[in-house]
């Protein structure tokens, strides 16, 4: 069997990590998996803000994607996940339950995002001799409209400043996830 592996952070990380002589394997990272009857807390926001971090929280979410070929026929599984050492809150004691709301809902769109990404998988014919060409362009473009809406949201609600807009932004985000109820795990 063979497996590919893309983890594609919503924060990049490029050239953050200097060159090692020595490889050290990186320690597992805590994973949180969406889940409607598991929502964030400020308990999961478990990094520190930068001092020149202007914002009063951030959620650092990814799509994890893991695909296969098993006697030529192909197999994936998408996931929607919170990364808590990369998320913070600049003060929990101070935060507001609209601030919370509106991280939840990044996460929201990420598990809507996978849900879509579910969805085109489940609708194309990948050919597990040829993956990667076709697999690559798919979840580039998903990867891209996901980012995309991600920073819409942020622009239109001014990073939930806005109640009506970010209300809005809840009410369509829960619209389109039962939309896609097929597809959720």
């Amino acid at each position: 069997m063979t497996f590919f592996s893309f983890l594609l952070f919503l924060l990049a990380q490029t050239l953050q990590n200097p060159v090692q002589t020595t490889p050290k394997p990186a320690p597992a990272k805590e994973l949180i998996d969406w889940s409607a009857q598991r929502p964030l807390t400020w308990a999961d926001f478990k990094s520190r803000p930068m001092a020149v971090d202007r914002l009063a929280a951030l959620t650092s979410g990814t799509i994890d994607v893991q695909v296969g070929c098993t006697d030529f026929v192909f197999r994936s599984t998408v996931r929607a996940v919170f990364i808590p050492q990369e998320s913070w809150v600049r003060d929990a004691a101070k935060a507001t339950p609209a601030l919370l709301r509106h991280e939840q809902l990044h996460f929201d769109i990420t598990e809507l995002h996978a849900r879509m990404l579910r969805q085109k998988l489940s609708l194309v014919k990948l050919n597990c001799q040829h993956l990667n060409p076709a697999f690559n362009n798919l979840t580039k473009a998903a990867f891209a409209t996901w980012q995309r809406e991600e920073g819409r949201y942020d622009q239109e609600t001014n990073h939930g400043l806005n109640a009506v807009k970010q209300k809005y932004w809840e009410e369509q985000v829960q619209v389109r996830l039962t939309q896609l109820n097929a597809f959720a795990l």
